[in-house]
Protein backbone atom coordinates (compact mmCIF):
# COMPACT_ATOMS: atom_id res chain seq x y z
CA UNK A 1 0.00 0.00 0.00
CA UNK A 2 1.67 3.53 -1.07
CA UNK A 3 1.73 5.96 2.11
CA UNK A 4 1.07 9.94 0.08
CA UNK A 5 1.19 12.35 1.99
CA UNK A 6 -2.00 14.93 1.51
CA UNK A 7 -1.47 17.27 -0.14
CA UNK A 8 -1.92 20.63 1.76
CA UNK A 9 -4.40 22.59 0.00
CA UNK A 10 -3.80 26.62 -0.28
CA UNK A 11 -6.28 29.35 1.44
CA UNK A 12 -7.88 30.62 -1.38
CA UNK A 13 -10.45 33.09 0.72
CA UNK A 14 -9.50 36.18 -0.37
CA UNK A 15 -7.86 38.74 2.23
CA UNK A 16 -10.16 41.31 3.78
CA UNK A 17 -8.47 44.38 5.38
CA UNK A 18 -10.14 46.51 8.20
CA UNK A 19 -9.00 49.66 9.49
CA UNK A 20 -9.84 51.35 13.12
CA UNK A 21 -8.65 54.42 12.48
CA UNK A 22 -8.69 56.74 15.64
CA UNK A 23 -6.69 55.81 18.68
CA UNK A 24 -9.71 57.07 21.12
CA UNK A 25 -11.86 54.06 19.28
CA UNK A 26 -12.82 51.70 22.07
CA UNK A 27 -13.57 48.81 19.17
CA UNK A 28 -9.83 48.20 18.86
CA UNK A 29 -7.95 46.15 19.50
CA UNK A 30 -10.00 44.26 16.74
CA UNK A 31 -9.96 40.16 16.67
CA UNK A 32 -8.84 39.45 13.56
CA UNK A 33 -10.56 36.38 13.67
CA UNK A 34 -11.89 35.62 9.95
CA UNK A 35 -14.91 34.28 7.96
CA UNK A 36 -15.54 31.18 6.05
CA UNK A 37 -15.49 33.28 3.38
CA UNK A 38 -12.24 35.75 4.00
CA UNK A 39 -9.22 35.96 5.71
CA UNK A 40 -8.96 38.66 8.33
CA UNK A 41 -5.96 41.18 8.23
CA UNK A 42 -6.56 43.94 10.97
CA UNK A 43 -4.88 47.32 11.15
CA UNK A 44 -4.75 49.99 14.23
CA UNK A 45 -4.65 53.51 14.19
CA UNK A 46 -2.08 55.90 13.30
CA UNK A 47 -1.22 58.96 11.46
CA UNK A 48 -3.50 59.49 8.39
CA UNK A 49 -1.01 59.42 6.10
CA UNK A 50 0.50 56.27 7.42
CA UNK A 51 -2.45 54.21 7.45
CA UNK A 52 -3.01 55.49 3.30
CA UNK A 53 0.51 54.44 2.86
CA UNK A 54 0.10 50.78 4.42
CA UNK A 55 -3.58 50.35 3.31
CA UNK A 56 -1.97 50.69 -0.10
CA UNK A 57 0.92 48.34 0.24
CA UNK A 58 -1.70 45.99 1.24
CA UNK A 59 -3.49 46.38 -1.47
CA UNK A 60 -0.34 45.60 -3.64
CA UNK A 61 -1.26 41.86 -2.65
CA UNK A 62 -3.55 40.44 -5.11
CA UNK A 63 -5.06 38.23 -2.33
CA UNK A 64 -6.54 41.68 -0.45
CA UNK A 65 -9.85 41.99 -1.82
CA UNK A 66 -11.73 44.54 0.63
CA UNK A 67 -10.63 47.20 2.95
CA UNK A 68 -13.29 48.19 5.74
CA UNK A 69 -12.70 51.72 7.59
CA UNK A 70 -13.73 51.64 10.99
CA UNK A 71 -14.50 54.76 13.01
CA UNK A 72 -16.81 56.75 14.96
CA UNK A 73 -19.84 58.46 14.29
CA UNK A 74 -20.27 61.75 15.76
CA UNK A 75 -23.47 63.10 14.61
CA UNK A 76 -25.87 59.80 15.14
CA UNK A 77 -26.56 56.88 17.09
CA UNK A 78 -26.97 54.57 14.38
CA UNK A 79 -24.23 52.50 12.27
CA UNK A 80 -23.54 54.67 9.10
CA UNK A 81 -22.01 53.14 6.35
CA UNK A 82 -21.01 56.36 4.25
CA UNK A 83 -21.38 55.88 0.21
CA UNK A 84 -18.61 58.61 -1.32
CA UNK A 85 -15.86 60.54 0.04
CA UNK A 86 -15.19 64.52 -1.20
CA UNK A 87 -11.76 65.67 -2.59
CA UNK A 88 -10.72 67.44 0.85
CA UNK A 89 -7.39 67.50 2.57
CA UNK A 90 -7.63 66.65 5.99
CA UNK A 91 -7.48 69.87 6.92
CA UNK A 92 -10.41 70.67 5.27
CA UNK A 93 -9.34 73.80 3.68
CA UNK A 94 -8.58 72.77 0.67
CA UNK A 95 -8.25 70.02 -1.96
CA UNK A 96 -6.60 66.67 -1.43
CA UNK A 97 -5.61 66.07 -5.47
CA UNK A 98 -6.14 69.10 -7.80
CA UNK A 99 -6.46 67.17 -10.43
CA UNK A 100 -8.51 64.64 -8.78
CA UNK A 101 -12.13 63.79 -8.80
CA UNK A 102 -14.71 66.00 -7.05
CA UNK A 103 -16.28 62.29 -5.42
CA UNK A 104 -14.93 59.54 -4.58
CA UNK A 105 -17.60 56.32 -4.61
CA UNK A 106 -17.36 53.81 -1.89
CA UNK A 107 -17.22 50.10 -3.47
CA UNK A 108 -18.41 47.99 -0.79
CA UNK A 109 -22.10 46.22 -1.19
CA UNK A 110 -23.56 48.93 1.14
CA UNK A 111 -27.27 47.98 1.52
CA UNK A 112 -26.24 44.00 2.47
CA UNK A 113 -23.99 45.71 5.39
CA UNK A 114 -27.52 47.75 6.35
CA UNK A 115 -29.17 44.31 5.90
CA UNK A 116 -26.93 42.21 8.09
CA UNK A 117 -26.59 44.82 10.35
CA UNK A 118 -30.79 45.05 11.08
CA UNK A 119 -30.67 41.28 11.37
CA UNK A 120 -27.57 41.70 13.97
CA UNK A 121 -30.12 43.93 15.86
CA UNK A 122 -28.35 47.00 15.19
CA UNK A 123 -30.06 50.34 13.49
CA UNK A 124 -27.95 51.04 10.37
CA UNK A 125 -28.30 53.24 6.88
CA UNK A 126 -26.08 54.12 4.37
CA UNK A 127 -25.55 58.07 3.78
CA UNK A 128 -23.79 60.28 1.28
CA UNK A 129 -23.19 62.54 4.58
CA UNK A 130 -19.70 62.89 5.13
CA UNK A 131 -17.20 64.02 8.39
CA UNK A 132 -14.55 66.26 8.22
CA UNK A 133 -12.23 63.84 9.98
CA UNK A 134 -9.83 60.86 9.15
CA UNK A 135 -12.56 58.49 8.00
CA UNK A 136 -13.46 60.88 5.14
CA UNK A 137 -9.86 61.19 4.40
CA UNK A 138 -8.52 57.71 4.54
CA UNK A 139 -11.96 56.99 1.99
CA UNK A 140 -10.87 58.65 -0.57
CA UNK A 141 -7.22 58.24 -0.82
CA UNK A 142 -8.08 54.31 -0.98
CA UNK A 143 -10.60 54.49 -3.73
CA UNK A 144 -8.86 57.31 -5.81
CA UNK A 145 -5.42 54.86 -5.55
CA UNK A 146 -7.09 51.87 -6.47
CA UNK A 147 -6.06 50.54 -10.13
CA UNK A 148 -8.69 50.86 -12.89
CA UNK A 149 -9.41 47.48 -13.29
CA UNK A 150 -13.03 44.75 -13.74
CA UNK A 151 -11.77 43.13 -10.31
CA UNK A 152 -12.16 45.89 -8.13
CA UNK A 153 -11.73 45.99 -4.75
CA UNK A 154 -14.51 46.36 -2.61
CA UNK A 155 -13.91 49.25 0.14
CA UNK A 156 -15.72 51.17 2.56
CA UNK A 157 -16.28 53.02 5.33
CA UNK A 158 -18.09 52.04 8.44
CA UNK A 159 -19.21 54.55 11.05
CA UNK A 160 -19.90 53.30 14.81
CA UNK A 161 -22.48 54.87 17.30
CA UNK A 162 -20.48 57.14 19.44
CA UNK A 163 -22.44 55.64 22.56
CA UNK A 164 -22.45 52.06 22.10
CA UNK A 165 -20.74 49.68 24.32
CA UNK A 166 -17.82 48.42 22.86
CA UNK A 167 -18.63 44.65 22.45
CA UNK A 168 -21.46 45.18 20.56
CA UNK A 169 -19.55 47.74 18.34
CA UNK A 170 -17.17 44.90 17.35
CA UNK A 171 -20.31 42.39 16.76
CA UNK A 172 -21.71 45.45 14.56
CA UNK A 173 -18.24 45.59 12.15
CA UNK A 174 -18.72 41.77 12.14
CA UNK A 175 -21.29 41.85 11.05
CA UNK A 176 -20.36 44.15 8.15
CA UNK A 177 -17.28 42.41 7.08
CA UNK A 178 -19.05 39.20 6.64
CA UNK A 179 -21.60 40.98 4.26
CA UNK A 180 -18.63 42.17 2.39
CA UNK A 181 -17.08 39.13 2.87
CA UNK A 182 -19.76 36.87 1.17
CA UNK A 183 -19.42 39.34 -1.92
CA UNK A 184 -15.98 38.12 -2.58
CA UNK A 185 -14.88 35.19 -5.01
CA UNK A 186 -12.35 33.04 -4.11
CA UNK A 187 -8.80 33.55 -5.31
CA UNK A 188 -8.06 31.67 -8.73
CA UNK A 189 -5.33 29.02 -8.25
CA UNK A 190 -3.07 30.71 -10.50
CA UNK A 191 -2.60 33.83 -7.76
CA UNK A 192 -1.48 30.96 -5.36
CA UNK A 193 1.53 29.94 -6.84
Amino acid sequence: MLDTAAEEQADRRPAMLICVYEDSDPVWPLEAAGTASARIRSLGPNDPDTLAGLISSELGDEACRAVLLVGRARKSDRFHIQLRAENRSLSGGHKLAVTGPAVARATAPASEMVRALGEAGFPADATSDSEDDAGSYLLYRVLTALPDNADAVSVGLLRTPAGLEPDAARRGVEAAAMAIARHLSLLPRTRLS
